[in-house]
């Protein structure tokens, strides 16, 4: 990953921008400090994990499923 500072990337955005679509990341510093970090959206797209939800409307939770079957789990702590 190559660093620039705010200038060289405001002369050279174009060309920075055109090495990000082909897979290379970009640091942008300020003073040195590194303040951004220039990657193409495909690449972030493709690396995104799996969220909460992504078998939404696919499984069904019955309504009772927080009391079910609380007959036979209250037999096995309570006759031991």
């Amino acid at each position: 990953m190559q660093t620039y500072s705010l200038q060289e990337a405001k002369t050279d955005l174009s060309s920075l921008v055109d090495r990000c679509t082909k897979g290379e990341t970009i640091m942008i510093a300020i003073d040195g400090k590194p303040l951004v970090k220039l990657v193409s959206l495909a690449e972030t797209e493709q690396h995104r994990p799996q969220r909460l939800g992504f078998l939404a409307g696919q499984i069904n939770v019955p309504d009772d499923f927080d009391r079910m079957e609380t007959d036979v789990i209250s037999d096995m702590f309570l006759n031991q």
